[in-house]
Protein backbone atom coordinates (compact mmCIF):
# COMPACT_ATOMS: atom_id res chain seq x y z
CA UNK A 1 0.00 0.00 0.00
CA UNK A 2 1.65 3.49 -0.41
CA UNK A 3 0.55 5.73 2.29
CA UNK A 4 0.93 9.64 2.79
CA UNK A 5 1.71 10.49 6.56
CA UNK A 6 -0.38 13.59 8.09
CA UNK A 7 1.44 15.95 9.48
CA UNK A 8 0.63 15.13 12.90
CA UNK A 9 1.63 11.25 12.58
CA UNK A 10 5.20 12.73 11.24
CA UNK A 11 5.18 14.42 14.20
CA UNK A 12 4.33 11.57 16.17
CA UNK A 13 6.73 9.71 14.51
CA UNK A 14 9.53 12.32 15.09
CA UNK A 15 9.16 11.73 19.19
CA UNK A 16 8.43 8.04 19.46
CA UNK A 17 5.47 8.65 20.48
CA UNK A 18 3.07 7.00 17.48
CA UNK A 19 -0.42 5.25 18.05
CA UNK A 20 0.04 0.99 18.14
CA UNK A 21 -2.16 0.75 14.68
CA UNK A 22 0.29 3.54 13.27
CA UNK A 23 3.26 1.94 14.07
CA UNK A 24 1.88 -1.27 12.78
CA UNK A 25 1.32 0.49 9.03
CA UNK A 26 5.00 2.51 9.31
CA UNK A 27 6.72 -1.05 9.79
CA UNK A 28 4.99 -2.67 7.69
CA UNK A 29 7.71 -3.59 4.87
CA UNK A 30 5.13 -4.21 2.35
CA UNK A 31 3.86 -0.39 2.36
CA UNK A 32 5.83 2.42 0.70
CA UNK A 33 5.81 5.38 3.16
CA UNK A 34 5.50 8.91 1.57
CA UNK A 35 5.75 12.46 2.75
CA UNK A 36 4.97 15.88 1.98
CA UNK A 37 6.93 19.12 1.83
CA UNK A 38 3.55 20.82 2.52
CA UNK A 39 4.08 18.96 5.97
CA UNK A 40 7.41 20.36 6.35
CA UNK A 41 6.33 24.02 5.70
CA UNK A 42 3.61 23.91 7.92
CA UNK A 43 6.33 22.17 10.99
CA UNK A 44 8.39 25.32 10.24
CA UNK A 45 5.76 27.80 10.13
CA UNK A 46 4.00 27.00 13.35
CA UNK A 47 7.59 26.25 15.18
CA UNK A 48 8.31 29.69 14.30
CA UNK A 49 4.93 30.95 15.71
CA UNK A 50 5.96 28.73 18.92
CA UNK A 51 3.22 26.07 18.83
CA UNK A 52 3.35 24.30 21.66
CA UNK A 53 2.63 21.47 19.34
CA UNK A 54 5.01 21.85 16.65
CA UNK A 55 8.47 21.56 18.01
CA UNK A 56 9.98 19.54 15.96
CA UNK A 57 13.17 20.96 13.52
CA UNK A 58 11.94 20.47 10.16
CA UNK A 59 15.23 20.29 8.94
CA UNK A 60 16.23 17.44 10.83
CA UNK A 61 12.58 15.67 10.62
CA UNK A 62 13.59 15.97 6.46
CA UNK A 63 16.97 14.26 7.31
CA UNK A 64 15.41 11.08 9.57
CA UNK A 65 12.20 10.48 6.78
CA UNK A 66 14.76 10.38 4.35
CA UNK A 67 17.73 8.07 5.81
CA UNK A 68 14.47 6.31 7.15
CA UNK A 69 13.18 5.28 3.72
CA UNK A 70 10.40 7.58 3.09
CA UNK A 71 10.01 8.77 -0.10
CA UNK A 72 9.32 12.77 -0.68
CA UNK A 73 6.16 13.48 -2.68
CA UNK A 74 6.91 17.30 -4.26
CA UNK A 75 4.17 19.28 -4.84
CA UNK A 76 3.11 19.67 -8.44
CA UNK A 77 1.04 21.66 -10.66
CA UNK A 78 -1.26 18.64 -10.93
CA UNK A 79 -1.48 18.29 -7.60
CA UNK A 80 -2.65 21.88 -7.31
CA UNK A 81 -5.00 21.80 -9.67
CA UNK A 82 -6.62 19.07 -7.56
CA UNK A 83 -7.09 21.68 -4.51
CA UNK A 84 -10.05 23.48 -6.83
CA UNK A 85 -11.96 20.17 -7.15
CA UNK A 86 -11.92 19.47 -3.78
CA UNK A 87 -15.38 20.40 -1.46
CA UNK A 88 -15.23 23.12 1.48
CA UNK A 89 -15.21 21.15 4.01
CA UNK A 90 -12.19 23.16 5.52
CA UNK A 91 -9.71 26.07 5.01
CA UNK A 92 -6.60 24.58 6.37
CA UNK A 93 -4.65 25.00 3.11
CA UNK A 94 -1.63 21.89 4.55
CA UNK A 95 -4.49 19.86 4.67
CA UNK A 96 -6.11 20.69 1.03
CA UNK A 97 -2.55 20.09 -0.32
CA UNK A 98 -2.24 16.67 1.06
CA UNK A 99 -5.38 15.44 0.11
CA UNK A 100 -4.91 16.86 -3.09
CA UNK A 101 -1.56 15.35 -3.46
CA UNK A 102 -3.23 11.70 -2.21
CA UNK A 103 -5.94 12.29 -4.93
CA UNK A 104 -3.96 12.71 -7.65
CA UNK A 105 -0.95 10.12 -6.67
CA UNK A 106 -3.94 7.19 -5.57
CA UNK A 107 -2.37 7.47 -1.94
CA UNK A 108 -3.91 6.56 0.84
CA UNK A 109 -3.86 9.17 3.57
CA UNK A 110 -2.78 7.99 7.68
CA UNK A 111 -4.61 10.41 10.12
CA UNK A 112 -5.95 11.28 13.13
CA UNK A 113 -7.87 14.32 11.89
CA UNK A 114 -11.78 13.67 11.28
CA UNK A 115 -11.61 16.61 9.59
CA UNK A 116 -9.78 14.94 6.78
CA UNK A 117 -12.06 11.54 6.53
CA UNK A 118 -14.91 13.59 5.06
CA UNK A 119 -12.88 14.11 2.03
CA UNK A 120 -12.80 11.81 -0.84
CA UNK A 121 -9.95 9.51 -1.43
CA UNK A 122 -8.57 6.76 0.49
CA UNK A 123 -7.68 6.85 4.60
CA UNK A 124 -6.43 4.78 7.29
CA UNK A 125 -8.01 6.85 10.39
CA UNK A 126 -5.98 5.97 13.58
CA UNK A 127 -6.58 6.96 17.16
CA UNK A 128 -3.97 9.51 18.98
Amino acid sequence: MKLLLDTHVLLWAAAGQLPKKARGLIEDTANRLFFSPASLWEIAIKRALKRDDFQVDAALLYHGLLESGYEELPVTGRHVLFIDTLPPIHKDPFDRVLIAQALAEELTVVTADRKLTAYPGAFIKIKP
